[in-house]
């Protein structure tokens, strides 16, 4: 791993994590899985980056790429810095597991996972959970229970029930502890992946506007969710994913309101809100993507040129991947 020393004054401005040419595949006996294709983006300090798409089409993988939790039969390649302020610059792809599980997990980024139930430790109860990731990352023993009440508190989590171990605990409440033990070490990157599963309405909102309330004080989310409503709630940018790639990257209101690939409009359209339409079709299998646009079988718009795979192009508000977008303009 090569590390570099960040130019002073530069911890403000800088991306806290820059991902490039992130390209993730699975081989299995008789074949290989695409997950992540050519995948690059920024989070900048105050930055709640939403990445949304259909199941399946890797945004879950990015998360555990970052953070080196893939199994055995994973390939990664590309690059992702961790510019965490106060801390050397850091390639997570080319660090080892005693670097990520040492300075990385938890200290530089934070992970709520998509499963809490299987990730929390069973035979140890809410409270010991809170208490020893807090003393693990600078409480005192004496302070900790009392930081531990408050966490808890923070994400909607009723203190009294601290003391059931995890098999004890709805799928709510394993959520939220689990959003407390990643919230515990104060990370300044949070990648919050579908952190709102199982959660009632005012729940799901109470843990949005705690993800931005963190964002309002400079840090920076990554919120991995199917809910295209929790997006425009909180984000600041969003980033579509389909078939391992990202087709569409700008600033939400932008997308929301004018998006420029078809299946943004797709997604978009089968909201309840809107046409409550679903998108046509299904998407391809990852082990056997087309050579050209993936979402081409689907597309109404589609022709010969999709054949040929479009690139990422930046259009004027943002990025996208498309030869007939919905928003035609002269490139930025």
């Amino acid at each position: 791993m090569t590390t570099t020393a960040l130019p002073a004054g530069t911890a403000l401005t800088s991306p806290l994590l820059a991902v490039d040419g992130l390209t993730v595949r699975f081989r299995l006996r008789d074949a290989v899985v695409h997950a992540v294709t050519d995948l690059s983006l920024t989070l900048r300090p105050g930055e709640l980056l939403a990445v949304v798409g259909e199941s399946g089409c890797g945004k879950s993988v990015l998360a555990h790429a970052l953070l080196g939790l893939l199994p055995g039969n994973a390939t990664v390649t590309g690059r992702a810095r961790l510019h965490a302020p106060g801390r050397r610059e850091a390639d997570l792809i080319g660090a080892g597991e005693r670097h990520l599980a040492r300075h990385v997990r938890g200290r530089g980024v934070g992970l709520v996972p998509q499963s809490p139930a299987t990730a929390l430790t069973p035979v140890r109860t809410g409270r010991r959970l809170l208490e020893e990731t807090l003393r693990a990352h600078g409480h005192t023993r004496r302070d900790a229970p009392a930081a531990a009440v408050r966490i808890a508190a923070d994400v909607g989590f009723d203190p009294a029930d601290l003391d059931r171990y995890p098999h004890e605990m709805s799928g709510g409440m394993a959520q939220r502890l689990a959003t407390a033990l990643a919230l515990a070490p104060d990370p300044p990157v949070l990648l919050a992946d579908e952190p709102t599963t199982g959660l009632d309405r005012p729940l799901v909102d109470h843990t949005l506007d705690l993800l931005r309330r963190r964002c309002d004080t400079g840090a920076a989310v990554l919120l991995i969710t199917h809910d295209l409503a929790a997006a425009r709630r909180v984000a600041d940018t969003v980033a579509v994913m389909y078939a391992s790639r990202i087709v569409e990257h700008r600033p939400a209101e932008a997308l929301f309101d004018d998006p420029a690939h078809p299946y943004t409009a797709g997604l978009l359209d089968a909201l309840p809100d809107r046409a409550f339409v679903p998108v046509p079709g299904h998407p391809p299998r990852l082990t056997d993507l087309p050579g050209g646009c993936a979402f081409a079988p689907r597309c109404a718009r589609a022709t010969d040129a999709c054949g040929t795979l479009p690139r990422l192009a930046a259009d004027g508000t943002g990025r996208v991947a498309c030869h007939h977008p919905l928003r035609e303009e002269a490139p930025a």
